[in-house]
């Protein structure tokens, strides 16, 4: 059972609201290059840029999505800084997080929040049960049923993300360890919240193949899964498009519709995504 809770870990902060540093802030909007390189961070982007079906615009430096910021060096720390970020919603376990190798996130100031919780394993477990079942058939699997209880199962994390968002008090993150089931699901709802045709949302979703920093997730894994081959691995640290469909499609079998798991799971109505859009759109 540690090797699935530590896979899924690995693929599963508040700072002062400062004006942040105009040379970072038009360094992106520049090129609008969504990736910014935070030393001992990995999958660091922004979720400006997108348009919306009514032809509106998601502003940059609104929303920021992560892997772990716990390993940020002094210098990562200082360039999260420059970003002015006033909220951190790290998505992490409390076993995930126990492993930073300091405390400054939980000490950095009024903004940061992370909950005490262990995932739930679901077909996990009877996956590294069998090894016959390490193939890249079995990891895929494995993945999409687990995107099935992650809009449920983080509905708790995603309802604080939404409540910071809407009450617009300085630019959010939204971080798990990979940055890309936890934190993809949480950026999907946020955009097609916004109004982002979802195949543009599944475009962002994509994005985190090949991200700064990815190289690194396989060697965080413990063994065996450290030594799968990279084509049995790949489903497990990349991500699918077929994997945000799987998680969208419960989302509609459970609830009829994103809107009403938005309402009923996150409290967020007609009047928060007003209150949204008119934060975050230009």
């Amino acid at each position: 059972m540690r090797y699935a809770i530590t896979l899924f870990s690995a693929i599963a902060l508040a700072f002062p609201a400062w004006a942040g540093e105009p040379a970072v802030q038009e360094e992106v909007r520049q090129d609008q290059g969504r990736f910014i390189l935070l030393e001992g961070g990995r999958n660091f982007r922004d979720v400006g840029g997108y348009r919306t079906e009514d032809g509106r615009t998601v502003e940059w430096g609104k929303l920021y999505r992560s892997g772990s910021l716990g390993a940020l060096t002094l210098d990562g720390q200082l360039r999260l800084r420059s970003l002015g970020v006033g909220s951190i919603i790290d998505l992490r376990t409390t076993e995930e997080r126990s492993r930073d190798m300091s405390n400054w996130l939980a000490i950095s100031g009024q903004g940061y929040w992370a909950r005490e919780y262990g995932l739930s394993l679901g077909d996990m477990g009877s996956v590294f049960a069998d090894r016959s079942r390490f193939t890249a058939d079995g990891m895929r699997a494995m993945m999409s049923a687990a995107y099935k209880t992650l809009p449920r199962e983080q509905a708790p994390s995603y309802r604080v993300l939404f409540t910071r968002l809407v009450e617009g008090e300085g630019p959010v993150v939204v971080n798990c360890t990979a940055g890309k089931d936890r934190t993809g699901i949480a950026t999907a709802l946020v955009l097609t919240a916004l109004g982002v045709p979802y195949e543009t949302v599944r475009e962002d979703f994509l994005l985190s193949n090949g991200a700064p920093g990815m190289e690194t997730l396989q060697s965080d894994l413990t063994s065996p899964l450290a030594a799968l081959p990279p084509e049995i691995a790949q489903p497990l640290i990349g991500v699918e498009g077929e994997y945000l469909d799987t998680a969208f499609a419960q989302i509609r079998q459970d609830y009829g519709s994103v809107d009403v798991y938005l309402r009923q799971e996150l409290g967020v109505g007609p009047e928060e995504i007003a209150v949204l859009k008119q934060r975050m759109l230009d």
